[in-house]
């Protein structure tokens, strides 16, 4: 299985590892063409089967996609989580840099799921996700094609590589929100942590994250209105995690998403 999303990716051999950093950061934007091969299994992200996983049900982020919070127990389970994210102040993005965060999609973020697999953090999500992978000739790690039931916007996406930005990984607490919510005090282990965390990340319609940019919740929310409090659990469970604050108007509108 090879494994390529959005932001190029690094493939498993050894020899070019250094041109393999700068095509990341070209978003997929790669003149190498591309011989596609179907998926047959291999190591990496786990197994998918089409479903998606209630966030409630998938506190690691290891799990596919994010379903929809149904019935009434689930709601109070929402509630109950977002009741534990700690509020305060937008801060200044004064000093944010993505690099604070290391480099785009790095592999040796430790101490979350997937790290030091082999494959670049974009492609693993790429996996997790997509359904009717295929793969670049020759490697287990980049994606060059995929459907993908999109969260935000309920569209299914037939994406192909040639066109990357139409399926882009989406940071759910954005990194330069977290700057602002105080990661600037954090160590640079941590921030790498947040920006490679599979709880932190879904690949979603290109124009919906761009449209999102780095708003909290009270500034953007899915399309989809049927996702909104899946949106919210998710976005308290990264806060909660990282013990980072979100701001006042954020964690309302968290709660009104469940029925709060």
């Amino acid at each position: 299985m090879t494994r390529d999303l959005g932001w190029g990716g690094r493939t498993r051999r050894a020899g070019g590892a250094a041109a393999a950093v700068a095509v990341v950061l070209l978003a997929g934007c790669e003149s190498i063409p591309d011989v596609d091969v179907p998926a047959s299994g291999g190591s990496g992200a786990p197994a998918r089967d089409g479903r998606a996983a209630s966030p409630l049900e998938n506190p690691d982020g290891t799990r596919p996609g994010l379903a929809p919070v149904r019935d009434a127990q689930e709601r109070a389970e929402a509630a109950a989580l977002i009741d534990k994210v700690a509020t305060k102040g937008r801060g200044p993005k004064t000093g944010y840099d993505r690099d604070e965060y290391g480099y785009a999609w790095m592999d040796t973020a430790d101490g979350v799921p997937l790290a030091r697999n082999g494959c670049d953090t974009r492609n693993d999500i790429l996996q997790r996700d997509g359904q009717e992978l295929r793969f670049r000739s020759g490697s287990d790690c980049v994606v060059v094609s995929l459907t993908l039931a999109d969260p935000y916007t309920g569209k299914t996406i037939e994406w192909r590589k040639q066109k990357a930005a139409e399926v882009q990984i989406d940071h759910v607490v954005p990194l330069s929100y977290s700057w602002q919510m105080g990661a600037s005090r954090w160590s640079e282990g941590k921030r790498r942590q947040l920006a490679n965390d599979p709880l932190n990340l879904l690949p979603v319609d290109g124009s919906a994250n761009s449209a999102k940019s780095d708003s909290g919740p009270a500034s953007w929310l899915p399309p989809s209105k049927g996702i909104r409090c899946a949106y919210a659990v998710r976005f308290a469970q990264v806060a909660v995690k990282y013990e980072m604050p979100v701001t006042k108007a954020d964690k309302e509108t968290m709660r009104e998403q469940c029925g709060v």
